[in-house]
This record gives C-alpha cells, structure tokens and sequence, in this order.
C-alpha cells in the first residue's frame, strides 16, 4: 500500500544540473507554472529507484533535447537541502515539507540550440556566470553558480 501511495506523490529529492562553456556561457530555462522564473535544469528523483545521476541524464534529455553520456556529468557530491513552497506541496505526501537536492554540471564545447519541452519551459538563454546568478530564483541555483564560476573562472 505505501508504494502506491508513494507513487502519487513527488520525492522530496532532486537534481540541479547546471550546463555552461568554457567561454563562461551557462544555460537558463524560462519555466512556467504557478509563477514564471528562470532556472538551470532541475527534476526531481522518481521513486523507482532511480540515482541522481540517471535523473540528471534524463533531465537533460528531457527539458533540453541535449544527450550526453553519463561520465560527460560531474557529480558535485553538493546537497541543498530547502523548504518545499507552499504553492507546491500538495505533490508530496502529508507532512513533507523539505527536499534535497544534488548539484551536477556538464561543461560543453560551445552554447547549443535547445529544445524546450513546452510543458515546462518556453524560452532559454545563455548568460555570463555573473548576470546568470543575477537572473535566477532560487537560492540553491546561485550557489551552484557561483561555485562552478569560482572553480573555472577563477574570479
């Protein structure tokens, strides 16, 4: 009975992929829904027991059209662990009010055309890591930044 009430709900756990170039370029995603704001790629974990890191693969694909293998992915081995909006909580089970979230990257080449997946985004840019930071919402998806620009940017 707990897996099929669990299937009904979301997993208070999700991944924050971050995409971005060596030309300090990062990828933003315009979501929409209950308020419109703009972020990295982000999903959450489904309960079938799939890893982070396959989430991040299948996030990419989904929200973006971008495929790369698994090892293309850096693991960060950051966890941000934050309040669940009120707005959203109804998606998990009674009493769940915070999520986990890992942070990954994957550095490519250059800036690629994206395919949005209509449901959950309707526009994207690339950015320098400074007004990216500026630009996103959530708190987390700053610190992901600025943490990725710190390392390959040496600011």
């Amino acid at each position: 009975m707990q897996s099929q009430s669990r299937s009904r709900f979301k997993r208070p756990e999700s991944i924050l992929l971050v995409i971005y170039t060596n030309q300090d370029q990062t990828l933003l995603l315009k979501r929409i829904g209950h308020h419109t704001f703009w972020q990295s790629i982000t999903g959450s974990i489904l309960w079938t027991g799939e890893s982070p890191l396959e989430t991040a693969v299948r996030e990419l694909k989904e929200e973006t059209g971008i495929d790369v293998c698994v090892d293309e992915i850096r693991d960060w081995h950051r966890r941000f662990r934050f309040t669940i909006p009120e707005q959203v909580r109804h998606r998990y089970e009674p009493g769940v009010c915070m999520n986990v979230e890992h942070m990954f990257s994957v550095c490519l080449p250059q800036t690629v055309e994206v395919t949005l997946q209509p449901e959950e985004h309707n526009d994207y840019l690339w950015l320098d890591f400074k007004s990216a930071i500026d630009r996103v919402w959530s708190w987390s998806n700053r610190e992901a930044l600025r943490l990725i620009q710190e390392e390959q940017f040496e600011v």
